[in-house]
Formats: structure tokens, sequence, C-alpha cells
């Protein structure tokens, strides 16, 4: 049978929502936790030369194989509507350059040096928060606003961002540093792998198969970035495979998942799913003598170690939230993976915001399981809030 789920229809499938809302509280879970001492080491990240990984080193590859898995989905709906390709693939680079700006931008917040600018690290954090917003926003359930309000403040916006960037400083008085991409952030890797998956599912990979070589060649790109085969250049799809590859698995998944349900062999693909969990994490570890698992080097047995922990976490609820129908328990993060954008930018108002009110919590919320708490606590209002505002049709959409 042809492998090809290029127009399949689908619902919407509730499990994706919950896994993106659940990796993003533990996103802000673990972006906190830098702000404790004394909590176990299976918390933290791992040095960039220790081998293995803690549970901040398995949340970025998480979000990386859901935004694989909503690309076919995205892709498939939006030829359904009837958008041409040449829509479509002008929709994914605008995506692809706002995840980019921001990502630039968030990265340099740490570079600042407030001596040389006319405004503190708080203030610039503050108004580039306020600035992505307002470009960002999706403006369409706000219906108050005229279309001349709504190029207002995204003109606002623009001017708020280019204002930050021209006014930025980093270094020293002798030897200043302007704004610039020293690494891409968080979103700017988002952002290239879902450039590269998105192409390549909408013009090359629609076909199981297809899918399933991209995703070993792109592991073979990942061996290489460390000089595996003597006589063979070491390059990066500008970032490394391994961002491309756990976005490629996630594809695989939902490829997988329009296939067998089409078929309505759900069951089977479950089955595909703990297989494929299974075998990715036995081969990290069998190729862990080579590659050590570490996520700040991005090497071959962590990238193959996360994809099939994210294999298993999806089948896991796609079984209870599909195949039960039981999802009222995690509607208290439900917003984190309805808003998850707005969700992420949210602690870069927060924190600066809770700096200057030199807010401080109490000591011992910062030691150990009681600070662990404390930044579990952090997570779920953030969540809280981020729903608040979807009800006012506050929501950042790119």
């Amino acid at each position: 049978m042809d492998s090809n789920i290029k127009h399949i229809k689908i619902k919407r499938t509730q499990s994706i929502d919950v896994f993106r809302a659940i990796t993003m509280f533990l996103m802000i879970f673990v972006n906190d936790i830098p702000s404790l001492k004394d909590v176990p080491n299976w918390l933290k990240h791992t040095e960039a030369q220790e081998d293995g990984m803690g549970l901040s080193d398995v949340v970025f590859p998480l979000f990386l194989f859901i935004v694989g898995l909503s690309i076919p989905l995205a892709i498939n709906t939006r030829r359904k509507k009837g958008y041409n390709e040449t829509s479509t693939a002008t929709h994914i680079v605008s995506r692809t350059i706002a995840l980019l700006a921001m990502g630039v931008l968030m990265v340099n917040i740490g570079r600042i040096n407030p001596d040389l600018m006319p405004f503190g690290k708080n203030t610039w954090q503050i108004l580039m928060t306020v600035g992505i917003m307002l470009v960002w926003l999706y403006y369409k359930p706000i219906t108050y606003l005229t279309k001349a309000g709504v190029i207002a403040l995204k003109c606002l916006g623009i001017g708020i961002l280019l204002y930050l960037a021209v006014v930025f400083r980093g270094g020293t008085a002798d030897n200043p540093i302007w704004i610039k991409p020293y690494w891409w952030g968080i979103l700017g890797l988002i952002g290239w792998a879902y450039l590269l998956n998105a192409f390549f599912f909408m013009f090359l990979g629609s076909k199981i198969r297809d899918i399933i070589l991209g995703c070993l060649l792109l592991f073979l790109f990942n061996i290489q970035e460390f000089g595996y085969f003597k006589g063979f250049p070491s390059f990066k799809i500008v970032v490394s495979a391994s961002n491309h590859l756990l976005v490629m698995l996630g594809v695989l998944c939902t490829a997988l998942l329009l296939r067998y349900k089409d078929q309505k062999k759900e069951n089977r693909f479950l089955l595909i799913l703990l297989a494929c969990g299974i075998t990715l994490i036995a081969f990290g570890f069998f190729i862990r003598p080579s590659f050590i698992i570490s996520k700040i080097l991005a090497t071959p047995s962590w990238t193959i170690i996360c994809g099939g922990i994210a294999f298993l976490l999806f089948g896991l609820f796609y079984i209870v939230v599909d195949k039960w129908g039981q999802s009222a328990w995690a509607n208290i993060i439900k917003p984190a993976g309805t808003s998850t954008l707005t969700c992420y930018l949210l602690p870069f108002l927060i924190y600066p915001l809770l700096s200057i009110l030199n807010f401080r919590w109490p000591e011992f919320a910062t030691y150990g399981w009681a600070g662990i708490v404390k930044s579990l606590f952090f997570a779920l209002v953030v969540i809280i809030i981020t729903g608040g505002l979807e009800k006012i049709k506050i929501k950042l959409k790119v």
C-alpha cells in the first residue's frame, strides 16, 4: 500500500496538545532550577563533557519532537483549505524569521552591559517582551481593533525592537559589542529545524519511506559532526543535525499515525511506537562508548535516546488522551499547549518585573525540595496567567 499520507485528513489530536502542555510546564520549571541551591543533580543540566543527562537535558528535545508532530497536520490542513505550495512556503519562512528574531534577541539578554546603555538590563528585557507581543500578537479575535489599529500596534512593536537593537551594548567601554547571534537561542534552533523539516515534508517527504531515509541521513550528519568517518567533511545545516533529526522523528511519528489511523489500525501504530522507542533508547546506549551522552554537545547518543523517550511518551499520551478520552486531568495546564509561545515568553516579562520590584522568595524556598516546589508553583502560575490572557484574547502566534 502506498504510504503517502499527503492528503489524509484527521481530527485534531488532543494528545499532542497535552504532550506540548506538559513539556512547556517542564521547560518553565527546569529554567527556574538554576535559581535554586542543593537540588538533586538529576534535575539539572549535565556539563558538556559529562557522560549523562538530567531532566533538564530531556525537555528541549521533547519540544523539538513535538514541533515535528505538528508539521504534517499543519501542512495537510493548509492543503485542505486550498492554500497553494507557494503560500505555505511563504508562511513557513515567515514563521522561521519570527522565531530566529526572537531567539537572537533573547540570547543577547545575558550579554547586556547596562553601563553602556541608556537603561538597565531589566528595562531592556521588559521592552523586548512588549515589542515581541505587539508584533506577533494574534489580533484576529480582537474584534474591537480596526485594521489601522492593528497595523499601528505592529509598527510600534517593530519600532521598539529596532530601537532596542540600536541601543544594545555589551562588552566593555573600550571594546563594546553590538547585538548579534552568538547562538540562535531555543526559539532560533526550533526555527531552523522547523524550516528544514517543513520544506522536506512539503516537497520531498510525504511518504513514510522518505521520512525514514531523511532521519537516517540526518543521523549520519550528526555522527559526522564529531568526525567519525575519516576523510569525509563535517558540516552543519546551520545548526546541529541533532535538532533537525529530533523534529523529523516527530514528523515520522505523525506520518505513522496518519497512515494507521486511516487504515483503522491504531493498535499497530502504538506497537510501532513502542518498538521505535525501545530500539532508539537501546541503540543510543549501544553507541555511548563512541559518543558520550551530552545535550550541550548534541551527541548522537543523547539525540537518539531522547527521540526514543519521546516516542514512548507520545504513545502513552495517545492511549490516555485520544483512545481512553481522559484529558480532564491536564486542564489546569492546557493553556501551555494552546498558547505555547505566550507561555514561553511570559517569564521574560515576569523575572525582570520581580527584580525591579525587589521581590525575593523566602530563603527556605530557594533550597532543596522546598525550592523545587517553588519552581513547580512558579511554572503553574505562569500557565494560569497564560490561560487568563487567552480568555481575553491575548495570544501570540507566528
